[in-house]
């Protein structure tokens, strides 16, 4: 329930991340587009006076266009053509001054003029142009002065006022339908973004479901993986562990199965023993011996295991150049104190091969004490080495018994015997499953070949490989010599 619940607080915060982000988003476009439109506006206005005082400005200058005769100094007549001529816009108002006092007006009467009343000395008394705002109960007014200067003398002015509360509701109103759309895209993508937080989370709850449905019987289960995007890569690497898991737990219940498995034996004849010794000397003396000798097995047997569960890890092998001729030099060196046996040496001329020399000895060493328990004093056994093509081969022939062709492939498992095999306490049986696990680190694999009554011969096959390249996988190799 925990990672249910971090699961869907991660969808949460994602979805959570998203909104606030389009939603401050929205807010900050929404508010920069009103303020780009009131600047339009507000320019707009501004050109819309300086155009209207224009023309007032060239009438000033110009003939009455009635009687074609200058207007001189006649204020009045100024202004009387000109509100006859020109039709204020919408929120528009014209005011006229002769002298300090109001003269006409033209224009809504809807608008609240009366309330500027306090500036008209203001702008009565102005000499030079003058623009500005000022604020009404009908909301912001734009104006702008133009004082009449006759011969010197101010005689009155001219006022364009602009009310802008209508044009500015329209821009309000466009921000509103703006926002809107904005939030109803904010709704959809929030919507889009919570199918989104789930797809793209849908590997961890994948990964979650696995994890919990692993159990100590059951490490089998594995996530899909799909695309190379960063949770591919999660899925990939938990698999991986998961790999690692169940080889270790494979290792170990292996271990503890054979170590329960063989050692039951030397320790009931240990406590057998143990308990029916008596007081006699010699009597004590021989089960003390006994006891030592089923102790030294049971540590064979312990250190063969261990070799075993070993295998698998990258530092088993520590791989450098050998020479295979000077190998079974060294080897046939060592075979001689195993037991009195005819030993012969097949050996090539010097040829490097890359591999880890002490684990190839102890692989041939095994052999040949496999070669000694089936053979009496006197007989015969080979040892060799060649390169086959892409592949070494070192080998152990003996002249006993052989092996039954039912028992070739079975014969390298742990514990495993062929039928007639000689007695229980010679070995543990697990001398050539540690033949076959060295060969296979190397990337090669364990070969036997026999006939009953014909002797057998047993087989390393390692892959050649530049002298300097990385330890191989353990996996068989295609192609190796039949």
């Amino acid at each position: 329930m925990g990672t249910v619940r971090a699961l869907r607080s991660a969808r949460v915060r994602i979805l959570a991340s998203i909104v606030l982000l389009l939603a401050a988003s929205t807010l900050g476009s929404v508010i920069a587009i009103r303020e780009i439109l009131l600047l339009r506006l507000d320019d707009r206005i501004d050109s819309a006076l300086v155009q209207e005082t224009s023309e007032f400005r060239r009438l000033v200058g110009g003939s009455d266009p009635t009687t074609g005769r200058p207007f001189g100094a006649d204020v009045k007549a100024i202004f009387d053509t000109y509100l006859s001529r020109n039709v204020p816009g919408e929120g528009e108002v014209l005011l006229t001054f002769v002298g300090r006092r109001p003269y006409q007006s033209s224009g809504d009467r809807d608008f609240p003029v009366d309330e500027l009343t306090s500036r008209y000395a203001e702008w009565t008394s102005l000499r030079r142009s003058d623009q500005g705002t000022a604020e009404t109960s009908a909301g912001e007014v734009r104006y702008i002065v133009v004082p009449i200067v006759l011969g010197q003398r101010l005689r009155g002015a001219f006022v364009v006022l602009n009310f802008t509360r209508g044009e500015r509701g329209e821009v309000d109103e466009s921000v509103q339908v703006a926002a809107g759309v904005s939030i109803a895209v904010l709704l959809l993508a929030s919507l889009a973004g919570w199918l989104a937080a789930g797809r793209v989370l849908a590997p961890l709850r994948e990964l979650r479901q696995t994890a919990q449905g692993i159990t100590e019987s059951d490490l089998t289960r594995r996530i899909g993986v799909e695309g190379n995007d960063e949770l591919s890569e999660l899925g990939s690497t938990f698999n991986a562990m998961l790999d690692r898991l169940e080889a270790a737990f494979s290792t170990q219940r292996a271990f503890v199965n054979d170590a329960s498995h063989e050692l039951r034996t030397p320790i009931t004849i240990v406590r057998g023993h143990l308990e029916l010794m008596g007081d006699d000397p010699d009597e004590r003396t021989a089960t003390i011996e006994l006891v030592m000798d089923e102790l030294d097995r049971m540590n064979r047997i312990v250190d063969d295991l261990l070799l075993l569960a070993r295998a698998d890890r990258d530092d088993f092998l520590q791989m450098e150049a050998v020479d295979l001729a000077d190998l079974a030099h060294d080897v046939r060196a060592k075979v001689g104190a195993l037991a009195d046996r005819e030993w012969r040496l097949v050996a090539p001329e010097p040829a490097l091969i890359r591999a880890d020399r002490q684990r190839l000895t102890q692989a041939v060493m095994n052999l040949a004490q496999n070669a000694v328990q089936h053979t009496v004093e006197g007989e015969a056994i080979e040892i060799g080495v060649e390169t086959v093509g892409s592949w070494a081969r070192l080998w152990v022939t003996d002249t006993g018994p052989g092996v039954p062709a039912a028992d070739t492939e079975r014969i390298f498992e742990r514990f495993a015997r062929a039928a007639g095999a000689r007695r229980r306490s010679e070995g543990a049986g697990l001398g050539l499953s540690i033949v076959r696990a060295i060969a296979e680190a190397h990337g090669g694999r364990a070969k036997l070949d026999s006939r009953p009554g014909a002797g057998a011969t047993f087989s390393l096959l390692i892959p050649l490989r530049p002298i300097d390249a990385p330890r191989p996988s353990p996996a068989p190799r295609e192609g190796a010599p039949a």
